[in-house]
């Protein structure tokens, strides 16, 4: 990070119809030990979660709250929301409980010792926590990330984590096109494209299953797969 920085961090929190944690995770996300700005997008909620943030706003002072008016896709919600950034570095944390702000202080490490400008959270990596889940998630991750690296020339573990963080400069110079779930390959090789240091560490990783409200599809995994071949070819 730049010396002449602010030492704010800024924590984007996509959200779509999260009524049942994402007071929870903003409360854990505040809590951190951090000079930070939480930024929230209710990305167009049909339930309560809208109502939830406005009444959070209200109790933690360094809450905003964005909204769309229909539901665009977690890439639409971070590049709002990164017209509202101020600071030095961008974590991007899901409104769900899977990810859990106790790994900040790994993630922030090798930006904060000025070793790199973008970590990735990996799940499959390291000695923490786990939970068991899906067998043909996991493998289609793992493939997803094998033909995203083949295509970037990055040895990532797990492209497709929902911890990335950022040096705000360098995201800043990324236009995000994707307003779904393309935005994890299309970032990954904008990045690569932008040669930036890129760092990796474990995380733990508590995943949910369909009845709990996880969205991701097969068709996510296929679209994926179109996103890394064309953004292997597309410039920045």
């Amino acid at each position: 990070m730049k010396k002449n920085g602010n030492g704010l961090i800024s924590i984007i929190i996509p959200c779509f119809n999260e009524e049942r944690t994402i007071e929870r995770i903003i409360r854990r996300v505040h809590q951190t030990k951090y000079k930070k700005e939480i930024i929230a997008i209710n990305d167009g909620s049909t339930d309560r979660s809208g109502e939830i943030l406005e009444n959070l706003k209200e109790k933690i002072p360094d809450l905003k709250v964005i909204s769309h008016p229909k539901n665009m896709g977690k890439g639409a919600a971070i590049r709002t929301a990164l017209e509202h950034v101020n600071g030095d570095i961008v974590i991007i944390q899901d409104a769900d409980l899977e990810y859990d702000p106790v790994n900040y202080p790994k993630l922030l490490s090798p930006i904060l010792e000025g070793k790199a400008d973008v970590v990735y959270g990996s799940r499959f990596v390291g000695s923490e926590a786990h939970r068991v889940l899906f067998f043909w998630h996991y493998m289609g991750n793992r493939i997803l990330t094998l033909l995203s690296n083949m295509m970037t020339n990055l040895n990532l573990t797990d492209m497709e984590t929902g911890y990335k963080v950022f040096r705000a400069e360098v995201l800043k110079r990324i236009k995000i096109e994707q307003n779904r779930f393309g935005f994890e390959p299309e970032i990954t090789a904008k990045v690569s494209k932008l040669k930036a240091r890129v760092y990796e560490v474990g995380i733990s990783y508590y995943g949910r299953n369909y009845s709990e409200g996880k969205k991701i599809t097969w068709k996510d995994g296929l679209l994926a797969l179109w996103y890394i071949l064309k953004y292997r070819v597309k410039k920045l």
